[in-house]
């Protein structure tokens, strides 16, 4: 693991872990889906406050089908899009 991908990780978690814990039925499963209610989740992620923080953080645009596939990710795969994307930019 090199060094941006753990400063990167720990930057994702701590968005995850923000707003992972408005959903108290949540585990910390580090499923990127549990920064949404799991019972009743968004019909569009993009432009959501999640996904709005996680553009914010890493200076990405994440389009819908973006959204949609890191929602069904886990952190670490999350992560691994993420400097994907930054570094295609």
């Amino acid at each position: 693991m090199n060094e941006a991908y753990k400063i990167a990780y720990q930057n994702l978690y701590t968005i995850y872990n923000k707003h992972r814990k408005k959903y108290r039925n949540n585990p910390d499963s580090k499923q990127m889906c549990c920064m949404w209610s799991t019972n009743s989740p968004p019909d569009i992620l993009e432009g959501t406050r999640q996904i709005y923080d996680i553009e914010k953080t890493f200076g990405i645009k994440l389009d819908e089908n973006e959204a949609v596939e890191m929602y069904d990710m886990t952190l670490s795969e999350a992560t691994e899009m993420i400097l994907k994307i930054k570094l295609a930019s």
